[in-house]
Parts: structure tokens; C-alpha cells; sequence
């Protein structure tokens, strides 16, 4: 006869044990995690699943209150990391994002303030993206914010990088004005070189800099014609004040970035022919695949493998190169030429310090 079990002494034969023990990972859903901005995007895209745009648009804000701008000039890291691309296709977040964003320019929805004012006062040198978007934050905390912009309007490299063509100006200057709307005050024209005197001829309580990344990397390429040669935001920002420099009929962009196919599409509507230089092939360049594709419609032509080593006037001597095999260029010796009217350089920016 079997002998009933004794659960509470006989504690060894009470069945298998296991010694391991779960643990708990709080993780961010894949979309977030890859969100630039820090969007809570499950939860807004819930609500404009339910119609409820306005709780949309209140929820995207949260963490980022340029929806209109992202909406359009975002290249959405979000969609490529989607769960729902591994079923059959990505959701279209960055066209959710920028209905929203527009909806809200059109109903004319403005930002609440909850928090009491605290009497604070915070600087913040610079009214580029991180300059307005801490601007945003910090008035919502309730604190009274001041922006200081070298430059002649707010928007920094949105203003003075992106062509109109991809963020039409009108878009651009109604979110920012919304910010201004909250109590934020920005004051152009007003260079800021000595941060602590700043700060105490203002009796501000603290500082946030955000002078962004607009001064150009250079190279240097032996050159008859110096005065042909000129960088890539300098180029998109004289076009944008209405300085836009004469060029002559061929332009040549130099680099493979975003900043360069911008370059060529904007010298491409004002009339010049763009050659885009770059030295390494089309799979291997920094701009977005999307980017080159587009250039390419609007008539750009782009010249692969090629890094320029002299210049003789209009005549531009290139090496043809070659990609080996983890991708990095490599000099052939064979070198061909090309003509070109000037040169914009399109290799790069470093933050302004």
C-alpha cells in the first residue's frame, strides 16, 4: 500500500523543483525604442485609432512639440522597427504624425501649461530643434524662458538647412509660434559669447545651450579658383534669405549625405545642372536610399567611386576608386575628368563651440 504523501514534513518529495527564477525586463515597445524624439507612439496612435485626434495630438506632444516639422522631415526609424512589418506591412506612423500635426495647425490647438509658475528664469542660447523643443519643456514645467539665436530667425537648421521644398516655411513658423504662445520669448539677432555674463546680466537660474551643428567640414583640394568653392549650408541658407550666390550653368557637389542631395535638388530648381561627387558606391553612402532615388527623377546625376583631387578652373580631375570588401573606398590610380562651373561642399558639419 501506497503511503499518502506528507506535504508538510516530507518537503523533498513534494515533485520536481526548479531553482530558477523568471525575471522581469521592462522593455519599450520596438517603435518607441527606435523613436528619435522619445514619442510614446502606442499610446497617441490609440487614441487616433479611436478618433480621438485631439488626445492624439496631446499625447504625441508630450515629448514632442513639432509634429507638424517631424511629420514631414522625419526619416521614421519607427516603421522600420514595427512588429507589425514582420506580419505583412510596418503602420504608417509618420504619416499619422504629420496628419496630426497639420490637423492641429488647422484647428488651431494650442499647448496647456498645468504646472504653477515656479519664478525661475532659464536661458537657452539657440532657437534650433534642441533649443525649442527645451524651451517647450521647461515653460511647461512652469519656469519663464528666454531664447537667445544668433541668427535672424528661429528654426536654426530647420530654417536655414531644410529646403522649403521638403518644410514649407508657413508650417515651420506656426509650431514654432505655438511655442511662443506658451510664454516663450526668443530674442534674434542676439549672438551670445560669454555664457556666465549672460547669464547674470539676465539674472537667469540656469542655462541650456543648444547652438546645434551648422559649421561646415572642409577639405582641402588644390585649386586654381578658390572663389568657385563654397559649403553646402552656406549655400542652402543664402538660397533661403534670398542671397543665392551665381554659380555658373554646371554645379558639383562633393559628399553623399542628405545635406548633399538637398544641395543638388535645390541648385537643380534654380536652374543649374548638379553632378553629385562621392567616393564611395551607392549602397554604401550616408544619405537615405529614398534621397538619391529622388535626386536622380529630378535629373541630378551622381558619379560613384570618384574623389576629387585637383581642380583647374572648370576642369575637375577625379580618382576612380573601389570598394573593398567592409566597404571602405580605395584608391584605383586610374582618374578621369569632369566639368563643372563650382564646387559645394557637402562633407559634413561639426557643432559650433
Amino acid at each position: 500500500m501506497t503511503r499518502p504523501l506528507d506535504l508538510t514534513h516530507e518537503k523533498r518529495n513534494i515533485g520536481p523543483q526548479r531553482i530558477q527564477r523568471p525575471t522581469y525586463v521592462d522593455l519599450l515597445p520596438t517603435c518607441n525604442n527606435a523613436c528619435p524624439a522619445g514619442e510614446n507612439i502606442q499610446a497617441w496612435l490609440t487614441h487616433a485609432q479611436a478618433g480621438r485626434f485631439k488626445d492624439a495630438w496631446q499625447s504625441l506632444t508630450e515629448n514632442n512639440p513639432l509634429p507638424a516639422i517631424h511629420g514631414r522631415v522625419c526619416y521614421h526609424p519607427c516603421e522600420n522597427a514595427c512588429n507589425r512589418g514582420k506580419l505583412d506591412s510596418s503602420v504608417s506612423i509618420h504619416a499619422v504624425e504629420r496628419f496630426l500635426g497639420d490637423l492641429a495647425l488647422e484647428e488651431n490647438w494650442q499647448f496647456e501649461i498645468s504646472a504653477a509658475p515656479t519664478g525661475k528664469r532659464v536661458l537657452v542660447v539657440g532657437a534650433g530643434p534642441s533649443g525649442l523643443s527645451a524651451a517647450y519643456h521647461l515653460a511647461r514645467l512652469g519656469h519663464t524662458v528666454e531664447i537667445h539665436e544668433a541668427g535672424p530667425l528661429a528654426g536654426g537648421m530647420m530654417h536655414f538647412g531644410i529646403p522649403s521644398y521638403r518644410l514649407p516655411r508657413d508650417v515651420l513658423d506656426a509650431e514654432i509660434k505655438r511655442i511662443e504662445n506658451m510664454g516663450v520669448r526668443i530674442v534674434l539677432n542676439h549672438r551670445v559669447d560669454d555664457l556666465l555674463a549672460e547669464k547674470a546680466a539676465g539674472h537667469f537660474d540656469a542655462l541650456f545651450v543648444a547652438v546645434g551643428a551648422h559649421i561646415s567640414k572642409r577639405t582641402e583640394i588644390p585649386s586654381r579658383d578658390a572663389g568657385k568653392m563654397l559649403d553646402a549650408i552656406g549655400f542652402l541658407k543664402d538660397v533661403e534669405t534670398g542671397n543665392a550666390p551665381k554659380l555658373g550653368r554646371r554645379v558639383a557637389i562633393y559628399g553623399g549625405g542628405n545635406t548633399a542631395m538637398d544641395a543638388a535638388r535645390v541648385a537643380k530648381r534654380l536652374g543649374y545642372e548638379p553632378l553629385i561627387i562621392y567616393r564611395r558606391d551607392r549602397e554604401h553612402m550616408p544619405a537615405h536610399d529614398f534621397e538619391a532615388t529622388e535626386a536622380l527623377e529630378e535629373g541630378v546625376k551622381i558619379h560613384w567611386l570618384r574623389t576629387i583631387k585637383n581642380i583647374d578652373e572648370t576642369t575637375f580631375t577625379v580618382e576612380i576608386m573601389e570598394v573593398d570588401e567592409k566597404g571602405r573606398p580605395q584608391p584605383t590610380g586610374q582618374f578621369e575628368t569632369l566639368e563643372a562651373d563650382a564646387l559645394i561642399m557637402a562633407l559634413g558639419q561639426d557643432v559650433d563651440t
